[in-house]
């Protein structure tokens, strides 16, 4: 299993979920352009040390990333079709996250092979990206049993 960011736009969520895959054993894929300059310093600021001990995977555009996708891709969308709490996950399945500002493009969400969305309380537009990722991996973890042990 792994976490896909599609072009996110902030370092801050990009080192926090570095910290999440590593702490879960889990890698990043980076699709670029992303919307900040990459650096290690920008990043280590919410990854702290945790970011050089995650597997991350660096992209030049959504082709690229597409090629190296050996299962599902899952996309977490507030368009998405399924609720998270009746999604399928698989142990080889790609959580894709949109960019924090615009998500993802139309031809980007049509290639999903599942749109999954979180639930929210009305009148709410979305989570945090590092938060959803968060509760996504968490859910795909408990049903293929891929906690650390």
């Amino acid at each position: 299993m792994r976490i896909a960011l599609y072009q996110p736009d902030m370092a801050g969520n990009v080192g926090a979920i570095f910290r999440l895959g590593a702490c879960l054993g889990v890698g990043v894929d980076v699709i670029e352009p992303t919307g900040f300059t990459w650096s290690e310093k920008a990043l280590a600021r919410s990854g702290m040390d945790y970011a050089e001990l995650v597997e991350v995977r660096r992209h030049v555009d959504w082709e690229a990333f597409v090629a190296t996708v050996p299962g599902r891709i899952v996309l977490l969308s507030t368009r998405g079709g399924v609720r998270i709490d009746a999604a399928a996950f698989r142990a080889d399945d790609v959580l894709l996250m949109g960019s924090e500002g615009s998500g993802v493009p139309d031809a980007v969400h049509d290639q999903a092979d599942l749109a999954v969305r979180i639930p929210l309380v009305e009148g709410m537009r979305s989570l945090n990206i590092a938060v959803a990722a968060g509760i996504a991996l968490s859910e795909a973890l408990r049903q293929t049993g891929g906690w650390p042990t």
